[in-house]
């Protein structure tokens, strides 16, 4: 007589079957410590992913950028109420006049790229302190006028950016204590020189040269 089977009783996967399912267990482990733990726990994106997914956000540290206002407010200086007839309104901010003990300085600086190279160069600021500029390609460039403060690592603000272009010019008002400056991409089929003139009240022009 047969004797009757065991609704208990499990048939064991073959070894081959029990490595391929821990080796499928792992693969997804490791796509998920890719593109998500990393990111998200590390902020160490390998990928992409995970800054197109938030998730590099999620580790960031939260910071604020201090911005000092040296322009606003003097809209509404009519409503302060002036002291005495025949005395100057009062500006709501005053920030607006940098009184100094010295000259300006000017300074100019040369880079050439070869193709597709590309580099910094910044001005120290302190904040509220004020530059003039301009520079001139001889070919095209990618170009993005930023400024960052020490320490702060990848974050930066962008003042301007140009996809294609060979010239620029204009001024600042630096809004924190910081380096702000340009960043340059030679995308002409032929060497560039880059050549930037700087005036204002800065600490230093700094050229970090060619960079990778």
């Amino acid at each position: 007589m047969t004797e009757p089977i065991s609704p208990f009783e499990v048939t064991p996967p073959s070894s081959r079957r029990l490595y391929a399912s821990i080796a499928a267990a792992v693969g997804v482990a490791a796509v998920l410590l890719v593109l998500v733990v990393l990111p998200a726990e590390y902020g160490f994106d390998l990928t992409g992913v995970g800054a197109r997914m938030g998730l590099t956000a999620i580790h960031a540290p939260s910071r604020t950028l201090q911005f000092k206002d040296v322009t606003g407010g003097n809209e509404k200086y009519r409503e302060v109420k002036i002291p005495e007839a025949g005395d100057p309104t009062p500006l709501p901010n005053p920030a607006v006049v940098q009184l100094k003990s010295a000259n300006a300085q000017t300074k100019t600086v040369t880079v050439r790229l070869g193709l597709y190279q590309q580099t910094e160069i910044k001005a120290a600021l302190d904040a509220a302190q004020v530059i003039l500029y301009t520079w001139h390609a001889d070919g095209e460039v990618y170009t993005d006028f930023h400024g960052h403060e020490p320490g702060a690592g990848r974050e930066f603000v962008r003042y301007e950016e140009q996809q294609s272009g060979h010239e620029g010019r204009g001024s600042l008002v630096a809004p924190f204590s910081g380096e702000h400056g340009w960043f340059w991409l030679n995308i002409s089929d032929k060497p560039v020189t880059i050549t930037l003139t700087v005036t204002g009240y800065y600490r230093d022009i700094i050229n970090y040269g060619l960079i990778q």
